[in-house]
């Protein structure tokens, strides 16, 4: 089943969580919907909660903020289903509820939202082990937006080298479905400059409210200057000392800047793999911006200007990539895990997507409409090491048709990514 969700301009767009959270609602005493602030939690929760008997509260307003404050107990004492919004605004309820579903164990109690990591907050009493379920809630994937099927995890796992498509997606489609990013009021927004003042403002307002509720932010300048040095790093590897000397933060300064906006899902970290194949092995993690349309509008990059010859065209390309995976891990049937690979000897893979039962499939990003045979180095390396664990290589790139180049060795247009689908 997939839920309809509403852009600010009306249009309605489907959103794949929809299924997720009934399920929880349907055995899990506390549902929790965390994502990046304006992504539509609150439009997807409004949706589930209509027609069933229950209370809504929002933690935004102040008066029900200084209401929860006061009195947590008396504020989720309540019968049916409460919907709390935006309850990292206060955590301290969190204890209230879990004595009110320890007394009274029936499912859907309770469902919340969140736009920071909660479990990582450091006043947390308690993160209701064993009560609560938590999903997230991305910006629309690509074929929300577009309608489309979303099935890549599922389908290159399950066909591995013989998953096909044909893609009439062209590079300057692709370059202007990265500068659009997936927020659902940048979707809305046709007129360029308006959508780009919303993600400035969206930047501005993340950094004095959210970040700010997190941790004491001394140097917001700095904060700043470090989000615009990882939006030229999209993609790339995340040393804190090499971010630092720029901007005179220290190693350990930044280290804390990095997760504080990564628990309010600006960036996400994608952690190295290795699986002992190597000694050298590299264990740095990649940056990569949880929408790409901010990431391109800190760089001042639009449409036409990353398609130039000093463009950031691929880096963009490889952080827009990595974040459609990343969706698609919320809603695959597949259980996987996304990492990268990188040993000293710079051979790399951009994505590795293993399973539980330990088959990878390796996926590299070209912004070329061209493959070369040398583009396939990293997936081989990886296939010899590997042997039967190893399902297929993909090279994502921006041309029309699926070429193969060897055993186990595909090259793709990256919009296999959301308008293939998943095995019936």
């Amino acid at each position: 089943m997939v839920s309809s969700a509403q852009t600010p301009l009306g249009k309605v767009l489907p959103r794949r969580a929809e299924t997720a959270v009934e399920e929880a609602l349907s055995d899990t005493r506390v549902t929790l919907v965390t994502g990046a602030r304006q992504c539509g939690k609150s439009t997807l929760v409004r949706l589930l909660a209509k027609g069933r008997a229950g209370e809504w509260r929002n933690l935004d307003a102040p008066a029900a903020r200084q209401a929860a404050i006061a009195d947590p107990a008396g504020f989720v004492a309540f019968p049916e289903l409460m919907v709390i919004d935006e309850i990292q605004r206060a955590p301290e309820l969190l204890l209230a509820i879990k004595e009110q579903v320890d007394s009274d164990p029936r499912p859907g109690r309770y469902l919340l939202t969140g736009s920071a990591r909660i479990l990582g907050l450091r006043v947390l009493p308690d993160a209701l082990p064993g009560r609560m379920e938590t999903i997230e809630l991305w910006p629309f994937s690509q074929g929300e937006i577009d309608g489309a099927a979303d099935g890549f995890m599922d389908a290159i796992f399950a066909e591995g080298e013989n998953l096909h498509h044909t893609s009439a997606v062209s590079r300057a489609e692709y370059a202007e479905r990265i500068v659009r990013g997936g927020f659902p009021e940048a979707v809305a927004r046709t007129n360029v400059r308006r959508r780009e003042r919303f993600l400035d403002s969206y930047v501005a307002d993340l950094i004095a409210r959210d970040v700010s509720q997190l941790a004491e932010i001394e140097r917001t300048a700095e904060m700043r200057a470090l989000i615009r040095l990882l939006a030229a790093r999209s993609g790339q590897l995340l040393v804190a000392a090499s971010l630092g000397n720029g901007i005179g933060l220290s190693a350990s300064t930044v280290h804390r800047y990095l997760s504080l906006l990564e628990e309010v899902f600006l960036i996400k970290r994608i952690p190295a793999w290795s699986r002992n194949l190597s000694s050298r092995a590299v264990g740095t993690p990649k940056v990569a911006f949880v929408d790409s349309g901010i990431a391109a509008n800190l760089l001042g990059a639009d449409s036409r200007s990353l398609l130039r010859p000093d463009g950031a065209f691929g880096p963009l390309l490889e952080g827009f990539v990595l974040m459609e995976l990343a969706r698609q891990l919320t809603w695959s049937d597949e259980r996987v895990e996304l990492f990268h690979y990188r040993t000293k000897d710079k051979v790399e893979v951009d994505a590795v997507l293993e399973n539980r039962q330990g088959r990878v499939v390796g996926v590299e990003v070209k912004a070329s409409s061209t493959v070369r045979p040398d583009d396939f180095r990293g997936l081989r390396h990886l296939a010899d090491r590997l042997g039967d664990d190893f399902a297929v290589g993909v090279v994502l790139y921006t041309g029309t048709h699926t070429l193969p180049f060897g055993e186990r060795m595909r090259a793709m247009p990256v919009s296999a990514l959301w308008e293939v689908a998943a095995p019936r």
